[in-house]
Order: structure tokens, then sequence, then C-alpha cells
């Protein structure tokens, strides 16, 4: 004899409990975020290094400076202008804590800019220049097997010294990614 097969039913679905969202009052989320953006800078907490970006500024023990954790600048606040400036720079940078980021103080000198972008741009005119004129007023002979030489050389004259001013310019504005990078490859060769 065989037995009946009972009817199969499928699983009853049962919806998942719905939990209601934590409602926090608008006036304490404003005074909240009205908190986060006014944080002043003190010496008890930490922040970004305005510099390279990757480092923490904290307190230098019985000083009233900070320092970087990454790239090691040091840097003097005044608290009640809510700025710093690296000391150890032959650049007075300056920033401005917002509460919540850095905004750049630093005003450039326009007659310093203008002599940076001048020499900039003579060092990698003139070499360059002067080798074109070269190969200009004294081409190789047509079909000789070094044709082709004057052309790369003048293309790395114009590499190697536009690599020189980019070098300059990065020095000079202290651009974050070459400080990290600088940072990163000083502590690479330190190790190996």
């Amino acid at each position: 004899m065989t037995q009946p097969i009972p009817d199969w039913n499928p699983p009853q679905v049962v919806p998942a409990k719905v939990v209601p969202a934590k409602v926090v009052p608008a006036k304490l989320e404003a005074s909240l975020s009205a908190k986060r953006e006014t944080q002043s800078l003190s010496y008890h907490d930490s922040y970004l290094c305005p510099i390279c970006r990757h480092g923490q500024i904290a307190e230098l023990t019985l000083m009233d400076a900070f320092a970087c954790s990454f790239c090691r600048h040091i840097f003097t606040a005044n608290l009640q202008n809510q700025t710093v400036q690296v000391v150890d720079s032959a650049q007075p940078l300056s920033w401005r804590w917002t509460g919540r980021g850095w905004q750049s103080t630093h005003r450039d000198d326009p007659s310093l800019s203008a002599v940076v972008w001048f020499v900039s741009s003579v060092l990698v005119l003139l070499p360059g220049s002067i080798v074109g004129l070269m190969a200009y007023l004294f081409p190789p002979l047509p079909g000789s097997l070094w044709s082709w030489f004057p052309m790369v050389w003048l293309a790395c004259t114009f590499g190697v010294h536009l690599l020189m001013v980019g070098w300059l310019i990065a020095e000079h504005y202290q651009i974050p990614l070459y400080v990290a990078s600088r940072v990163r490859l000083r502590d690479w060769l330190g190790r190996s």
C-alpha cells in the first residue's frame, strides 16, 4: 500500500521587522553640525597636515608648536587668529583653520613669482633654442646614419630642462603631492 503524499505548501515568507530610523531633532542636528564647523584650533587636538595632506600635525611636547607625523615640518600656531605657519622652510607659508580644513593665507609676492616664472622660462627655452639653432645651422648629412640625433638631442634638452623647472616650481610652491613623494622616497632610501 502506498501512503498518500501530503500537499506541499511553500514556506510562508515573514516580512522583516522595520525598525524606524532614529530621528534626530532638527535643532540638535543643527547644533552638532555647527559644532563640527566651528571646531577651533587647539594644541590638544591633531589635524591634517596642510603641507603634505597625508600626516597629522599634533602638539610638540613642552612647546607651543605642532609637528607633522609624515613630512616632519614644524609649525607655530596663533590660536587667536586660528593660523599656523611653517617655521622650518625658507618660504613664509601659513594657513588658517576654518573649523574643518586649512585655507592658505600665504599671498605670493608678485615680484618673486614673476622672477620664478621668468627664470623657469629662460631655463627651458634658452638651452633648447641653442641646440635647435645649432641643429638648423649645422644639419647632419642627408642619408647619414646619425641624421636623427639632433632632433633627439633637442627633445632631451627640452625634457630635462622642463623637469628641472618642474622641480623648482614644486619646491617653491610646496605642492602636496611633491612633498609626500619626497618624504616617501626619503623613507624608502633610509630603509634600504
